[in-house]
């Protein structure tokens, strides 16, 4: 038909000895069940599930857009942190014995200035993770020049129009298995992909148990012309301008992984801050707003009282 096959999975396990399917599921689908579960929240996590429109991906879009006005929102939290810049030390403070309104002002107050750094470091990142292409790297390129990306060179095509590649996967890996022995990479070959969308080959160097590159800037990948095996670029953590490294350590510090398993913890710790920073805030929010109604009301009972006695 000329059309790519449609599929009912986009990920399925296989036994690595015999090639028995072990399972099989559509990743990002939205579903509850067990084998989508961790892809549903992930997604969710970053997107909320909105569809595609006009070619562009909206749920990836707002959520960039968000995550901007997060940052921004970051300096403006923290001035309005120290009105008084001679009571600084009120900033920091918790009236734990206080309790009520105050305790839940302090929390939201204080709390947001102990952990300030990190709201930023996640909310830079959240921004680095999302509009990669259409902000960061423009902004980023302005100080540092950044080696170009084997996908950013390349016009994607549709699944329709793919190429069937003009290497197999065990040559590829073959391939940057010596290219890495060249560059002297001591991981063996952990991981490959091949990108119909690109033509380009992506093979990863990790042991098994650290695909996600838990501890510093991640692992090195190195990327192959589809068809005839070329090198068509390379991601050494640690290595090319400034710039480069920057981009490097956005996913690890995104999800604490640059510290490893302290690192992680850390940010799931970050992450119930987070919502207690938006409860407390809801709650400053609500008493307010009760005070400005209560004080409209007052004030319109008070202007016929006011005109009887005029």
């Amino acid at each position: 038909t000329g059309k790519a096959y449609e599929l009912d999975f986009n990920q399925i396990a296989l036994d690595p000895v015999t090639g028995e399917e072990q399972g099989r599921r559509m990743w990002g689908e939205v579903s509850l069940s067990r084998e989508n579960l961790m892809p549903f929240l992930y997604k969710l996590h970053y997107s909320m599930h909105i569809p595609e429109g006009f070619g562009i991906e909206l749920g990836i879009l707002l959520f960039g857009i968000v995550a901007i006005v997060w940052t921004l929102d970051c300096f403006i939290a923290l001035w309005l942190s120290f009105p008084a810049w001679r009571g600084w030390r009120k900033s920091f403070a918790f009236r734990w014995k206080q309790g009520g309104y105050k305790l839940n002002f302090d929390l939201h107050r204080s709390g947001g200035v102990w952990i300030w750094g990190l709201l930023l470091i996640l909310a830079v990142t959240s921004v680095s993770m999302n509009l990669n292409v259409q902000v960061t790297r423009p902004l980023v390129e302005l100080f540092s020049p950044l080696t170009p990306s084997p996908f950013a060179s390349r016009t994607p095509v549709s699944l329709d129009e793919q190429k069937f590649p003009g290497i197999s996967r065990d040559e590829a890996v073959s391939l940057a298995a010596a290219e890495a022995t060249r560059l002297g990479l001591e991981k063996p070959a952990g991981g490959v992909f091949y990108s119909p969308e690109f033509d380009v080959y992506g093979v990863g160097f990790y042991t098994a148990e650290n695909d996600h590159g838990d501890g510093g800037l991640g692992n090195p990948w190195l990327y192959l012309d589809g068809q005839n095996g070329a090198l068509a670029g390379t991601q050494i953590p640690g290595t090319g301008s400034a710039g480069d490294i920057f981009m490097q350590a956005q996913f690890p510090l995104h999800s604490g992984r640059i510290l490893g398993m302290p690192g992680r913890i850390l940010v799931s710790l970050l992450g119930l801050a987070v919502a207690m920073l938006s409860l407390t805030g809801i709650v400053i929010w609500a008493k307010k707003r009760r005070s400005r109604v209560l004080s409209d009301q007052r004030r319109r009972h008070a202007e016929p009282e006011m005109q009887a006695v005029s």
